[in-house]
């Protein structure tokens, strides 16, 4: 029997591109509603991830990684960050293990600071350092903010979230439960179904181009024998991308669909039929009409 919500905990996971906070928010829920790559800037919404544990509900809010806005789509993913680190009960400021505090780091610290907020240092990716490293990015970090906690964790071999909890369980407040038993995130299927597809752009595309993509699901409907179907356009911003996108004889096209399919299934759990089509929309990520149309709008 499920233990009754009584109290709910709302926390911002923060951090540069690349750091590790949608394997974090992966690890912490259970499963994989944020898309994970090496590529920075992967993640371009605030994804909220919903966790029940004891009598408490979690809510992690994935931000962007907060990096230089260049484009109409990086000043959107730099609003995220900002309005994200604000109203919740605390902030988890995720860093690699490196003693010296950049500029986006510094950026959030500030931020923090400026909202009074209770926040903790997670050091990340400690499997990849020694101890005298740790201590002494403890020791960087403890000198530029007085952080209620810094916990060093492994967010890929999932070491350290117990202990990392326990310290978030002290920020959960009295009141209802916010989101259903069994519901690990409020994203909407379609939003998650483009979002896998992005990630296998990411993961098997070069350089700059799956940063010029965008996804749109333009069918997705339930047979009576449970099998979905999806249309999806792969949006991007050059002829050539096009070109690579869809591969020699459309190779790198139906290798992406079918990964793409293959970790829909696993997350719809019923089977499913995906047609994908490459389009062009040139340089849409400066088009502030375009970028609202694919979903990076106000939130």
């Amino acid at each position: 029997m499920t233990q009754e919500i009584k109290k709910t905990a709302m926390i911002t996971i923060a951090g540069r591109p690349n750091v590790g906070k949608s394997t974090l928010t992966n690890a912490l829920v259970g499963e994989k509603i944020a898309i994970v790559s090496p590529k920075p800037q992967t993640t371009r919404n605030r994804i909220c991830g919903v966790m029940n544990r004891g009598d408490t509900q979690y809510i992690f809010l994935d931000t962007p990684g907060l990096h230089k806005a260049r484009t109409r789509l990086g000043d959107y993913m730099v609003k995220v960050v900002r309005e994200s680190v604000a109203d919740v009960d605390a902030v988890c400021l995720l860093v690699e293990p490196i003693a010296n505090i950049g500029a986006p780091e510094q950026a959030l610290v500030d931020r923090i600071r400026e909202g009074n907020l209770p926040a903790v240092l997670v050091i990340n990716k400690i499997d990849t350092v020694e101890k005298d490293v740790l201590l002494s990015v403890m020791a960087a970090y403890s000198a530029a903010y007085d952080f209620d906690a810094i916990i060093p964790i492994s967010a890929q071999e999932q070491d350290g979230l117990d202990v990392l909890l326990e310290q978030l369980s002290k920020y959960a407040s009295e009141g209802p439960q916010l989101f259903p038993d069994g519901m690990t995130t409020d994203q909407p299927e379609r939003q998650i179904v483009a979002e896998i597809v992005r990630e296998k752009l990411l993961r098997n595309l070069d350089k700059e181009i799956p940063h010029g993509t965008a996804i749109e699901v333009t069918k997705f409907s339930e047979r009576d024998s449970g099998i979905i179907d999806l249309h999806v356009t792969i949006y991007c911003e050059k002829a050539s991308h096009k070109g690579i996108i869809i591969g020699k004889n459309g190779a790198m096209l139906k290798k992406i669909s079918t990964h793409a399919r293959e970790d829909i299934e696993r997350f719809m759990g019923a089977k499913v039929y995906l047609e994908t089509w490459v389009k062009v929309k040139e340089n849409w990520r400066d088009n502030l009409n375009y970028v609202r149309s694919f979903g990076y709008d106000e939130q």
